[in-house]
């Protein structure tokens, strides 16, 4: 192969702008990765009817709710379903399905309940559209309206919704978790910040049994959006039920039998006593656990039948299910999930390359992409990657508030030193050998498709592989004192300089082998790095503690950008960039630590007014907080859009209305963005 000539970036900002100096050298040029294109499908989805005139006038369910209906032991369908003009009609993203099967799928365990969510959840008010990023759809509520001046947000349930018990959905269910749950003191202590705007808190009123008011003191248009995430408060009950804030409504009809406001309190204790616990919140929270309680009444497409801390999750269709196809079949189509234990992720991930799952995407290993496509055929699925905006899957974040050695602190602390670092890594091996080829190499700034991408310049600033660069920045700072081995020392004259990179096993990503390739790259910097891997629990605990230095994950969210600031932006409790001036964020100023840097301080005032914005203006300053983050380089970018973070995904042949591609959205907590209730066996 002939040597062509390629080019040496040195990368300066000017006007906020990346300009490259190009020195000419001799290298071997690389192939261009193929494999990603191939296997990147069309980016298709599902519609929602929202005009009642095309609205189906007559309808159908599965066989086996007939079969219930004709032994009288279920209402007919048509006094199942909401009032004929407050459906949710879903048109599928291919053809109209056929009822049965079992979806085969598997899991972690009792914590891995988002798993099933993924699937079979996504009950919230409001719902991101599948393909027309950042587009709202009807859901739960089947219409609402937000004032001109950004300050009242009315939504209208679906007349008639029913839960999975066939109790009337209303008005009420949500009061009840805004009244009895949100605001009483032992279930939430602390109030979400996302039900505020500049520190003023919301609230909630009934206007009749189908219509609420969210009302704020000062505009806040991004609460639209926030009624469609996946944040805690207003997430739906059941992925956030049992969890802080609820998720933004409960059936108040079943619930409030463990609660001490409608209860008496020796009815109570004794409920308690019979659970085998140790008092009325943990009860609460337990009944309330849309995965392991299977009395529990749910709005979802399906309901848990077999709990999920037992070896089998079991999940089978919701008979009063608000939703229906464009031919009046009631969803869902298949009639159950089945999920299965797996003792650990290589064991899911083999499972899944025999074909023994039918649609899986989270747990599986981008590592194994050779033996899916190997298999594919034989097993009898079809292997896609769903990319997704997000620009890291290897994110090194840099801790902005470690204090607990002043040494490293200083030197974690400096821009010129964090550039230093990114400099020194080489991207395209990682994307080679971890990645295989498929994932972009550059800085941890969103997709450049994402609005609030602040340029395609901002996706090589200080991420070009210029170890000689590197070199020079860290002798001007000082660095330039080497011992025997050739590493940095110390200017506080304790030693070798050690930065630890902290990591979690058993991730969905190949975080320690990324880390342990960054390790060797640094050492041709004089950078000596130790990976310490840890077990995800501990590592949370650790980074909350703010002892972590540099923490690797990835920066999923941060395409939403005001919606989950947490792994990009140190704003948020536990952020890994900065948990200390998060808490300072958070707390108005009254807990953690106070930052000093203009920078991060520009940034939070940019998230105080935010959310206040509307929404062309918000992209605006989305791209201004991103050009900050980039340039400054809170977080090292190595790898990212490659989908190996719940992009990887297997389906099996005879399951249908399966997009090629989902739109791969944290705050569509994919493939709940696609609609699963649509989704169908062939045979």
């Amino acid at each position: 192969m002939k040597n062509r000539s390629t080019k040496i970036v040195t990368q300066i900002v000017e006007k906020e702008k990346v300009v490259e100096k190009q020195v000419v050298v001799t290298a071997t040029p690389k192939p261009a990765p193929k494999l990603g294109a191939q296997l990147i499908g069309k980016l298709e989805g599902p519609e929602i009817i929202t005009d009642p005139t095309q609205f189906p006038k007559s309808f159908k369910e599965a066989p086996i709710l007939a079969d219930l209906v004709k032994a009288g032991k279920l209402p007919t369908v048509e006094k199942r379903l909401p009032e004929p003009d407050s459906l949710l009609v879903i048109k599928p993203v291919h053809e109209t399905g056929k009822y049965g099967g079992t979806w085969r799928r598997g899991f972690t365990g009792p914590a891995d309940d988002q798993n099933g969510h993924r699937v079979a959840g996504g009950d919230r008010l409001l719902f991101w559209h599948s393909t027309k990023y950042p587009q709202m759809t009807p859901n739960l509520a089947r219409a609402w309206k937000v004032t001109e001046d950004g300050r009242v947000i009315t939504v209208n349930l679906r007349k008639g919704a029913k839960w999975s018990d066939g109790a009337p959905f209303t008005a009420d269910d949500i009061m009840f978790w805004y009244e009895d749950v949100y605001k009483n003191k032992d279930l939430v202590p602390t109030p979400s910040a996302d039900f505020s705007i500049a520190g003023k808190e919301g609230k909630i009123t009934k206007i009749d049994d189908y219509t609420v008011e969210f009302r704020f003191p000062d505009p806040y248009p991004l609460f639209e959006e926030i009624l469609g995430s996946s944040l805690p408060i207003f997430a739906g009950h059941a992925i956030h039920g049992s969890r802080t804030y609820g998720g933004g409504f409960a059936p108040k009809h079943y619930m409030k039998q463990f609660h001490p406001k409608y209860v008496s309190k020796e009815e109570l204790d004794q409920k308690v006593k019979d659970a085998k616990i140790d008092n009325w919140v943990s009860l609460y929270r337990l009944r309330n656990n849309w995965s392991v309680n299977p009395g529990l009444p749910v709005m979802t497409p399906w309901k848990t039948t077999v709990a999920a801390n037992t070896p089998t999750w079991v999940l089978e269709r919701n008979p009063y299910y608000f939703g229906v196809d464009t031919d009046g079949n009631q969803l869902p189509y298949i009639d159950k999930i089945v999920m299965t234990l797996a003792e650990n992720l290589e064991v899911l991930n083999l499972r899944a390359v025999a074909g023994e799952y039918d649609m899986q995407a989270r747990h599986l290993d981008i590592a194994k992409i050779p033996l899916f496509l190997q298999s594919a055929e034989k097993a009898g699925y079809r292997f896609n990657i769903d990319p997704a905006q997000h620009g890291a899957d290897g994110a090194f974040r840099v801790n902005l508030s470690y204090d607990k050695d002043p040494e490293i602190a200083k030197w974690l602390t400096n821009r010129d030193f964090r550039r230093a670092l990114s400099l020194g890594i080489d991207r395209d091996q990682i994307n080679e050998a971890i990645f295989l080829g498929i994932g972009t190499v550059g800085s941890a700034v969103v997709s450049e498709e994402n609005p609030y991408n602040p340029g395609p310049q901002y996706r090589k600033l200080w991420s070009i592989y210029d170890p000689k660069q590197a070199t020079d920045a860290l002798d001007k700072l000082g660095l330039d004192k080497k011992d025997a081995e050739g590493f940095r020392l110390r200017t506080d004259g304790k030693g070798q300089l050690r930065i630890e990179i902290a990591t979690i096993g058993a991730a969905f990503i190949q975080f320690t082998k990324i880390a342990e390739m960054v390790k060797e790259h640094w050492k041709k910097i004089g950078i000596q790095a130790d990976v310490v891997e840890q077990e995800r629990s501990l590592s949370t605990t650790r980074l909350e503690a703010n002892e972590t230095q540099i923490h690797v994950w990835q920066n999923d969210g941060s395409d939403e950008t005001f919606l989950y600031p947490a792994n990009q932006f140190p704003l948020a409790v536990g952020a890994a960039t900065g948990p200390e001036f998060g808490k300072w964020y958070q707390s108005a100023g009254k807990q953690g630590k106070e930052p000093k840097d203009p920078q991060i301080l520009k940034v939070m005032e940019i998230f105080r007014k935010a959310p206040g914005l509307p929404r062309e203006e918000r992209f605006k300053a989305g791209q201004e907080a991103w050009r900050i983050a980039i340039d400054e380089v809170w977080v090292i970018g190595t790898v990212g859009l490659s989908g190996a973070f719940m992009g990887i995904r297997v389906t099996s042949n005879k399951m249908g209305n399966v997009p090629s591609r989902h739109l791969n959205l944290q705050a569509g907590q994919t493939p709940n963005i696609s609609r699963p209730a649509t989704f169908y066996f062939k045979k």
